[in-house]
């Protein structure tokens, strides 16, 4: 019984890997994709980029305002934006994992860094309280 549950969770598996990731482009789609990867890869590791998440709707944004790019990642379709030029670019859903993947890892390193500066300040401030009641008794 469970080799029957394992076979079809695998098969399963197979089908949706294979849905999921196939790819129908024509060359320049390709080409406008890789460069939009590029583009988001640069923008996520820019030490200057902010970075802002909308929870209900899933949207990513990154702002570098030294560059003056403004970039949605939301759903496959890649934004970039600036002054000049607007680019809508869909990605595979594989690439858009991958952006979105490294887009959350830089956010969790940011949140990590800013946690880790409030507990600092925490800790100062407690050993402070504790000198001064250590002073008063």
């Amino acid at each position: 019984m469970n080799y029957i549950k394992r076979f079809i969770k695998r098969v399963y598996a197979k089908y949706l890997k294979s849905v999921r990731y196939t790819t129908n482009q024509t060359p320049e789609n390709n080409h406008n994709e890789r460069i939009c990867k590029s583009i988001c890869y640069r923008m996520i590791n820019n030490p200057h980029s902010k970075f802002l998440i909308a929870p209900l709707s899933g949207k990513r944004y990154i702002k570098n305002e030294v560059l003056k790019v403004f970039i949605i990642l939301d759903d496959k379709k890649v934004t970039i934006t600036n002054h000049i030029y607007h680019y809508d670019v869909i990605l595979t859903q594989r690439d858009f994992d991958r952006v979105s993947h490294m887009y959350d890892n830089k956010t969790e390193e940011i949140r990590n860094e800013f946690e880790n500066e409030m507990m600092s300040q925490i800790v100062v401030s407690l050993s402070t309280i504790l000198h001064k009641i250590s002073e008063k008794i």
